[in-house]
C-alpha cells in the first residue's frame, strides 16, 4: 500500500514506523493525524464474537478505533477503508461502501476516491502501480 501511494505521488505516514516517544497509540494517531486523506486497512488479524458466539475473523480493535477517529476528523469522503479477506465488518460501518483488496481493482478504486476527494491523480502511474 505504501509503495503504491508513493508511486502515485503521495507521502504515506505509516503509524507503526513512527517513533513511540512513550505515547499511547491514540496519542501517535493524533500526533500524525494532520493529513488530508486516510487509508485504513481492515485485515483479519483478530478473532471475536458476541458472548457465547462463534469466534470469527475481524480487524484488530485498534484499527477500528483509528478508522472511527479519521471518519470523525476528516469525514467519510476522505477516508478509504480497504478490506482484505473474510472478516466481520462492524455493524455501524456495514452500510458504508468499502473496497476489497482481494482483487486487483483496489488501486483504481483508491485512485477514484483520492481524485474525488480533490487530489490530482496520474492514471498512468495508477495503472502501472
Amino acid at each position: 500500500m505504501a509503495r503504491f501511494l508513493m508511486q502515485v505521488g503521495f507521502e504515506p505516514i505509516i503509524l507503526h514506523e513512527q517513533a513511540n516517544q512513550g505515547r499511547t497509540v491514540m496519542e501517535k494517531v493524533e500526533a500524525h493525524g494532520e493529513v488530508g486523506f486516510a487509508v485504513v486497512l481492515l485485515t483479519p488479524d483478530d478473532v471475536g464474537c458476541v458472548k457465547g458466539g462463534t469466534p470469527e475473523p475481524r480487524a484488530r480493535q485498534n484499527v477500528l478505533l483509528e478508522l472511527g477517529y479519521f471518519l470523525g476528523r476528516l469525514g467519510r469522503a476522505k477516508v478509504c477503508a480497504l478490506k482484505s479477506g473474510a472478516l466481520e465488518i462492524p455493524s455501524d460501518f456495514a452500510g458504508v461502501v468499502w473496497e476489497s483488496m482481494d482483487s486487483n481493482g483496489w488501486k483504481q478504486a483508491l485512485g477514484r476516491e483520492l481524485e474525488t476527494a480533490g487530489y490530482e491523480i496520474d492514471w498512468n502511474k495508477v495503472m502501472r502501480g
